[in-house]
């Protein structure tokens, strides 16, 4: 639903942008291009992290995701670099704009990006993902709302550069955020430890656990946009404590780390461990 409104939203401004002359609603026009595809990129790996894993693809396919993030990125900034490049040689050789249709078409995408942030408000708290949708379609209705603000100062003064200087502004938005957007997917494509985890907090919390002496090979990546793996090889010399010991350790992993797929490798060879770590220290 969300994707059908922005969808044509989006050809209702590249339209009206083309014929009123106003590169502001080109700009968020590419700024909303940039949701649809966010929207159904989120759609999409949604469905393809249903699909059971294969023996192909033993991590099924979640990681999706992370490549589509990286394409919607990639994408946002391409789009802007054109509208950038275009509202520059307005600045220079400035054309009327229609402050009127400027100023409709806005206010419609102010209605638009608030009913479909409406549609992903109740399951913000629950989903990193819904949260980020619900917050990029509340600040593109603030973006409208500059539009707006652009569309009435042309009509009250007559001063046509406002509009390529107000597309300037919402591509200096649309970048800010998109390079956010483009630092993370990288690091998630690239097996970063996510956003929000401090290896060594995970590491102090896995030395504290009962029993546990030393650790090595601890790694952590993003199996995909939301899902969070981690591998370890715990030194443990009192033994193997048990699969309750061990679902007591994933459990305190997800509880506050949200890292909701752990696999830990139990050691009891102290002197096997130190020459494993001077090894990959090598």
């Amino acid at each position: 639903m969300g994707a059908l409104l922005n969808t044509a939203f989006v050809g209702a401004e590249l339209i009206y942008g083309l014929l009123g002359h106003s590169m502001a609603l080109l700009a968020d026009a590419g700024h909303n291009l940039g949701d649809v595809l966010g929207l159904m990129a989120a759609w999409s790996a949604t469905l393809l992290s249903k699909r059971q894993a294969s023996a192909r693809f033993t991590y099924g396919l979640g990681s999706s995701s992370v490549l589509a993030a990286l394409l919607n990125a990639v994408v946002l900034l391409v789009v802007t670099g054109a509208v950038v490049a275009e509202a520059i040689r307005r600045l220079l050789q400035p054309e009327p704009a229609a402050g009127f249709v400027v100023m409709g078409v806005a206010a419609a995408g102010i209605a638009v990006n608030g009913i479909t942030a409406g549609l992903f408000a109740s399951g913000r708290k629950g989903d990193l993902n819904v949260r980020g949708a619900y917050l990029h379609m509340l600040s593109d209705a603030l973006v409208a709302v500059g539009v707006v603000v652009a569309g009435g100062l042309i009509l009250l003064t007559g001063w046509s550069w406002l509009d390529p200087l107000a597309s300037l502004l919402i591509s200096g938005v649309i970048v800010w955020g998109t390079l956010s957007l483009l630092r993370e997917s990288l690091n998630m494509a690239l097996d970063a430890v996510p956003a929000g985890i401090e290896t060594a907090e995970v590491r102090a919390h896995l030395l504290g656990q009962d029993g546990v002496t030393g650790l090595h090979d601890l790694h952590i990546w993003a199996m995909s946009t939301t899902e969070t793996a981690l591998t370890c090889h715990l030194l443990m010399p009192r033994g193997h404590p048990g699969d309750h010991a061990l679902n007591a350790i994933c459990e305190g992993l997800h509880r506050r780390f949200c890292i909701g797929h752990a696999t830990l490798q139990v050691e009891t060879d102290a002197e096997t461990v130190c020459r494993l770590e001077m090894a990959h220290a090598i």
